[in-house]
């Protein structure tokens, strides 16, 4: 938005003057600045809205300055090479459970 300067001022107050006349034109300011206090009201209650819930939100809580960290003893690694596997008889696992199934 342009800056306005004098000249342009006085070319709205004049066409503003010619427009609405002598004796509306005190009516007409008075309202306009009745708007723009209302409006900084309104602006203004919204900021102190906006600032009031900013203030009511919990603080973070502080980080201790020292911790005390409790480490887990280190767990044994088993690898696959590591382990001896006995062999397992499949055909006796089945006949087992055939037995229990003939049973039931």
């Amino acid at each position: 938005m342009p800056n306005l300067g004098m000249p342009e001022i006085l070319l709205i107050l004049v066409a503003a003057l010619l427009v609405f006349g002598p004796k509306k034109l005190p009516d007409l300011g008075r309202s306009l600045g009745n708007g723009i206090r209302e409006f900084r009201k309104g602006t203004q209650g919204l900021k102190d809205d906006l600032e009031g819930s900013f203030k009511d939100e919990p603080a973070v809580k502080a980080v201790p300055e020292t911790q005390t960290i409790l480490a887990a003893a280190p767990a044994q690694v088993i690898s696959a090479a590591s382990v001896e596997a006995a062999p397992v008889d499949l055909h006796k696992h089945v006949a087992i459970e055939e037995t229990e199934a003939h049973q039931a």
